[in-house]
């Protein structure tokens, strides 16, 4: 019966299923990761912290224990996952996720702060690959760029799509793709353009119209492949943010708002020790996350008095949150903002006056 026992025990530890748990991760004060360069920057000492969760993929003996400990949340590859993309695209559709964010936060950071940027399309960014498609037959990416589509320029996802809309299914065509590499801490570059050879699918029925204008119904044919577009902005300066081994979205508004504090004249905290998760968008819009209850328990330990979180999230934040710790709920940065100065913070002043549009080198 011992035997038994433990040969079961050892085929659950190595049994992986489509399973995955949520736990308490760190709250980190984000001041250290933050690099302002060419513009006055000032440091204010403020404690101003991201907050990330653990996620782990599960098998069945670790499922088991972890529903012996408190403060974990399990949830399923099809919740985290597109149809028919494999978890293997998990980590790097979470380095996307990061990479997008940080240029939301800088984006939303110095449009607050009076700038105003000039901003141009510069293609279409992959980010999912189902498999058994044609681009994941041709071994496209998540975080690939395409910028052209048999020799036309591809600026935009209607862009690819336009071009795309006459071809025939089986047809082959030729992408010009800026191949992304993503390093072992996550940090995504991108190589020059190189042609990637495919043949085109007939379109899933479901497919919806794409909503383009001078498209009219959806293609007929079909590449697999999920786009947002990707663009390019003149920054005033260079913003360097360490997110190493971090994914997804979720600290975009604390991000946003070490790069206001560095470039502010006064303290936005007012010394106070604070936290903060929520995506950011370009016009200074707060989503919801994930994680938020595993979220307030890193934060609690590590001891913030204050916690700002998506508004829609609030209650499940007081709801694990012990004595001491308050949670603030926003929906947009100006009511971060604004929090901070009702608990004794300053309103952003730039050191650096701001200037209408920049040009775009790449422009």
């Amino acid at each position: 019966m011992v035997v038994v026992f433990a040969v079961a025990v050892e085929v659950t530890r190595h049994w992986t299923l489509n399973e995955y748990a949520i736990t308490p991760g760190n709250a980190t004060p984000i001041e250290p990761l933050v690099h302002v360069s060419g513009l006055t920057t000032e440091s204010h000492h403020d404690t101003i912290m991201l907050t990330d969760v653990y996620l782990e993929q599960l098998t069945a003996w670790r499922y088991f224990t972890l529903h012996f400990q408190s403060h974990v949340q399990f949830v399923s590859a099809s919740q985290l996952l597109d149809p028919g993309v494999p978890a293997s695209e998990l980590a790097a559709q979470g380095y996307l996720e990061m990479s997008d964010s940080k240029q939301d936060a800088e984006v939303s950071a110095f449009s607050s702060l009076g700038w105003r940027l000039k901003s141009t399309p510069v293609g279409a960014l992959v980010t999912a690959v189902p498999a058994g498609t044609p681009a994941s037959d041709a071994k496209i990416k998540v975080a690939d760029r395409i910028v052209s589509f048999d020799g036309s320029s591809v600026r935009t996802t209607c862009d690819l799509t336009r071009d795309l809309h006459p071809v025939s299914p089986r047809s082959t065509v030729h992408l010009g793709v800026d191949k992304a590499h993503i390093s072992a801490k996550g940090v995504i570059t991108w190589a020059q353009e190189t042609t990637v050879t495919l043949q085109t699918a007939a379109s899933p029925r479901a497919l919806a119209s794409s909503g383009c204008a001078g498209v009219s119904g959806s293609n007929s044919s079909w590449l697999g492949l999920g786009l947002e577009g990707a663009t390019s902005y003149a920054f005033p300066a260079k913003v360097s943010i360490n997110t190493n081994d971090i994914g997804g979205p979720s600290a975009g508004l604390a991000m946003t708002l070490c790069i206001i504090d560095q470039l502010s004249r006064h303290s936005i905290t007012g010394g106070a020790k604070i936290a903060a998760t929520g995506t950011i968008d370009q016009l200074g819009n707060v989503g919801d996350v994930g994680g938020v209850a595993e979220k307030t328990v890193a934060v609690q330990r590590a001891g913030a008095k204050y916690f700002i979180v998506p508004e829609v999230e609030v209650a499940t934040a007081k709801a694990n949150a012990a004595p001491g710790l308050t949670v603030i709920g926003v929906n947009t940065l100006s009511q971060a903002l604004r929090a901070l100065r009702s608990i004794g913070g300053a309103k952003p002043v730039p050191l650096s006056a701001a200037k209408p549009f920049l040009k775009d080198p790449k422009s």
